[in-house]
Parts: structure tokens; sequence; C-alpha cells
């Protein structure tokens, strides 16, 4: 092998199964929690950037690992710059996710490579989780028996949050960061802000950030000042 993967990969503080607002996404939540514990071995999640799908499978891998199991997750961005062959062996995981896994189309031996991963996961009875943007049959593969085995287990595609939805999630992770953050507060950002989860938390990041540095509450003047809205 030229080149090594990097398994001391760590997962983002914050991104658990526990903390994921599902939402209208309730059946992806649940599938993909329970994935490799009964039935299902795979599970396909795709949706729009910044809605979650990266977090979910994240907090598949870590809640694998808090039980003892054999994770590991793969995200495609960072593996694209080494060679194909850091996916042999991966199969000695009992839980592999492949985070925008739609990065390999188009990459031919990378596509070879993860469909004989696939068939030694399935070989050896072990669970694998894909996101992506698009669905399985909506990924410009190479090889079309690759699109197949995507699409043979469940395949969900993530549903955009409601404002309410959008309102909680951030108030739930100002709590879990010690910030006090009003209804009134979370709204306005939501109403103002891109309504992807992954933006509003970024937001909520450098809310936090700058309240501490000017010892400031969290108030809509405050967030108007720091946004320049």
């Amino acid at each position: 092998m030229t080149g090594q993967l990097p398994l001391a990969l760590e997962l983002r503080e914050g991104h658990a199964l526990e903390n994921f607002h599902a939402g209208p996404n309730r059946a992806a939540w649940a599938t993909v929690s329970a994935a490799g514990d009964g039935d299902e071995r795979q599970v396909f999640v795709w949706s729009a950037a910044g809605q979650g799908r990266s977090h979910l499978l994240e907090g598949a891998v870590r809640r694998a690992q808090e039980q003892g199991r054999d994770a590991c997750l793969l995200p495609a961005a960072e593996l694209l710059p080494l060679v194909p062959d850091v996916l042999e062996s991966m199969e000695q995981f009992q839980l592999l996710a492949v985070d925008d896994v739609d990065l390999f189309a188009g990459h031919g031996e990378w596509e070879e490579a993860l469909f004989h991963l696939y068939n030694r996961v399935m070989a050896l009875g072990g669970t694998l989780l894909f996101s992506a943007g698009a669905s399985p049959g909506g990924v410009p593969w190479v090889l079309p028996d690759l699109a197949t085995r995507l699409a043979a287990g469940p395949v969900f595609r993530l549903q955009p949050l409601e404002e309410d939805d959008l309102v909680t999630l951030l108030i739930e992770r100002a709590n879990e960061r010690g910030l006090k953050l009003g209804g009134d507060v979370a709204r306005f950002m939501v109403l103002r802000s891109e309504r992807a989860p992954a933006a509003l938390i970024q937001r909520l990041a450098t809310l936090d950030r700058v309240a501490l540095a000017r010892q400031r509450a969290l108030t809509i003047p405050f967030v108007k000042d720091v946004f320049g809205w």
C-alpha cells in the first residue's frame, strides 16, 4: 500500500445521535441508529449540504465505538488525495460509515475499490452507512453495479427542518454550550440566517466566542451587531 489511512481521524465534538434533532427525519434517524443491531446492514442518506447527514453518520460511529464495536468514519473528501488501496482491509470494522460517497463518482479506480469493499463487508456480515448529496441513482457513477449495491438497503432523503424545529435546535445547542438563548433570539436568527442546521450551529459558535470575549448576553441587538444584520 502506497498510502496509509489516517485512522486517527477524530469525530467532531457535538455530533452524537442523541443530539441529532430529527424533526421530519425521525425514520432516517431511527434506521441509522439501529443499523447493525437488526436486519438492516446498510443505510443510505442523502440531502442538500448542511442538513445533518454527516452528523448522523458520525453519531452512529460514535455510538458503535461506545458500545465496544469496531467502527470507522471514512470521509470521502479526506480519502481522495490518497490512493484507493487505503480501502483494503477496511472490512475488519464491524461498522463503516462512508461520508459524501458521491465524491468518488467519476473516479474509476475509487469506484472499483469501493465496490469490492462493499462486497467484502457484506460477506463478513458488517454494516455500511453512506451519505451523499444525491440519491444512489442520481449520482453519475462509472460502475452501474455500484449504484445498484448502494441502493440495496433503505434510502432516506433528509428533509429540511421547519422553522420551529430550527428554533428548538438552536436552543438545545445553546444549552449544551451553557448559553442562555431566548426563544425570540433563536427565532430571529432562524429568520435572518441560512435555514440549514450546520449554518445555524456555526453562527451559534461565533456568538459563543464573541459573547465570551465581550462579556455580552445573547440579545437581538447583539446578534444584529455581530452579523451585521
